[in-house]
């Protein structure tokens, strides 16, 4: 079928599931589904150790995604990057963090600019290890305070049927319990953060907003969606945090929720010199397994955020069974780094169960560089973290990140990236 026709059919049948979606939630209805092996992706050679798995598995599995599902960041060079402190304040949290500003451009004036909020802790022995995530609505959710810049915000949508979120100056400090700075500094950690429209808008425009419309050119199939606009910028964003002296760039976490966490996933599965992932319920095209169909299926994500994968993936719209690759084979790109995947029993829309069954089935990869990496079998029950180098947990609760959350991520932090004392 010519690239028009798969269009058009790709169009037709995300049309067809907008009219007649329900999302299964009955462990009897899963599809019989099979899953790779993820040390043979593409039915290639089966990687036996880790110099293979990195010699070939690893980049057939990174091109498999690439055609399938997220695309591809395109050829050449992107504009310059520099970036410059706007604001900055030493006794910020209580006296307990340095708070800065940085403004972060592409290129010449009127080229995308990301506007980054970094708190580092003021009594540090030497340089902190950092969490780095986007945010949806603008920095100064993150803390009440008044000096932190209003951002323009978040704007979702497609086409011209788009939701203005931008936020006034009542809602400031309306994230802290999803940002919980002075939590992470008084553990010894510094907390980075950028609002994700900063990087890409998330709407449907065709493309040419954002770090999109600094690479024009003919689109394809596999050309990059926002998730992989975002998880570039993501890696942009570590650039500049290996510039600043207070951060050690070596142990950096890159962290998101829901359509952000598949962002963190993906982040981490591309740029290497991210130390640790973690997921936080990030559901299809995350850490749950597209082909189980529980809750949001691919179908339902393409019709709903058409902008958010490359085109191609379209084509298993409904037809999870025909993908090539699935979610475990990317959380085993992360190894042999370490992985938290979280899920809540009240978000069945992200497939609980199947977050938990991703990371367990990328095991195998793990297991070429850990002993025993996940160390369960079953998922545990709500509450009850468990795993090693790859982590999981089911809170009880809602769609949503918390400070339980946060407090279990610290934890496997202190463990794998520990505050030098």
């Amino acid at each position: 079928m010519g690239g028009v026709a798969c269009m058009l059919a790709g169009a037709m049948s995300a049309g067809a599931a907008e009219k007649k979606f329900v999302p299964n939630y009955d462990e009897a209805k899963v599809p019989p589904y099979e899953l790779a092996d993820p040390l043979a992706p593409g039915g290639g050679g089966k990687a036996a150790t880790a110099a293979e798995w990195e010699e070939s598995g690893r980049p057939r599995t990174l091109e498999l995604f690439r055609t399938h599902v997220y695309g591809r960041v395109p050829a050449g060079d992107a504009p310059k990057l520099t970036w410059t402190v706007a604001k900055e304040n030493t006794e910020a949290l209580g006296g307990t963090a340095v708070r800065r500003e940085y403004l972060v451009r592409f290129g010449t004036e009127g080229g995308p600019e990301i506007r980054m909020l970094l708190y580092v802790p003021k009594k540090a022995a030497g340089p902190s290890p950092a969490f780095l995530g986007l945010n949806f609505r603008g920095n100064q959710l993150v803390e009440p305070d008044p000096d932190i810049t209003m951002e323009d915000g978040y704007i979702i949508g497609r086409g011209q049927a788009v939701k203005d979120h931008r936020a006034t100056e009542a809602s400031r400090g309306d994230g802290a319990t999803r940002w919980p700075a002075k939590m992470l500094v008084e553990r010894g950690y510094a907390l980075a953060t950028a609002c994700c429209g900063d990087i890409d808008p998330d709407f449907d425009d065709g493309f040419k907003n954002g770090v999109h419309g600094m690479f024009p050119g003919e689109r394809t199939g596999d050309s990059w969606g926002t998730v992989a606009g975002w998880a570039w910028g993501l890696s942009r964003l570590l650039d500049v945090l290996g510039e600043i002296e207070e951060v050690d760039a070596g142990r950096v976490a890159v962290i998101g929720h829901s359509r952000l966490g598949k962002t963190a996933l993906w982040a981490g599965a591309n740029d290497e010199r991210f130390a640790m992932v973690i997921s936080n319920n990030s559901g299809c095209g995350g850490a749950a397994l597209s082909k189980r169909a529980v809750g949001e299926t691919v179908g339902r994500i393409n019709t709903s955020f058409p902008h958010w994968f490359c085109t191609n993936f379209r084509r298993y719209n409904e037809n999870e069974g025909e993908l090539p690759v699935d979610q475990h084979q990317l959380i085993a790109l992360i190894a042999p780094r370490p992985v938290y995947v979280a899920s809540a029993t009240g978000d069945r829309w992200a497939d609980p169960k199947g977050e938990f069954l991703a990371l367990r089935h990328a095991a195998p990869v793990y297991a070429l560089y850990h002993d025993d990496p996940l160390g369960v079998d079953e998922q545990p029950a709500p509450g009850r973290p468990a795993g090693r180098v790859m982590r999981y947990h089911l809170r009880t609760g809602r769609h949503d990140i918390t400070e339980w959350d946060w407090r279990h991520y610290l934890d496997f932090a202190d463990r794998w990236m520990p505050v030098k004392q």
